[in-house]
């Protein structure tokens, strides 16, 4: 298999795990620095186990890494450009989905930090 394709499908799979609007939020809350697990099941008004689910997906495709401290669990992403990557595709989807303006306009500010 060339490096292109290995690259390609690579991609996909990094697709795959974006495809769950939980874990575009996650990546989202991640952005600010390493959180514990409550904390991001508290800002995602999501049951802890959920979390914890999606971040074990996440971090079984090499997209968070996990820290524990006692019995909390933190994670934070392995590269933060991650974040940045998908504000860009907020950017991208703007001009392609009709959506309340008002609506995509808070996401982005809080995927940019504005």
């Amino acid at each position: 298999m060339s490096q292109h394709s290995l690259v390609a499908k690579e991609l996909a799979e990094m697709f795959k795990q974006l495809g769950h609007p939980d874990r575009v939020r996650l990546i989202e809350e991640l952005r600010g620095g390493e959180k514990a697990v409550g904390e991001l099941a508290e800002a995602l008004s999501l049951p802890a186990t959920r979390v914890s689910q999606h971040l074990a997906q996440l971090k079984a495709h090499r997209l968070v890494e996990e820290r524990r401290e006692g019995r909390q669990h933190f994670y934070h992403l392995t590269d933060a450009s991650l974040a940045d990557w998908v504000a860009n595709a907020v950017h991208f989807i703007e001009g392609r989905v009709p959506i309340d303006p008002q609506l995509l306009h808070a996401a982005l500010a809080a995927w940019l930090g504005v």
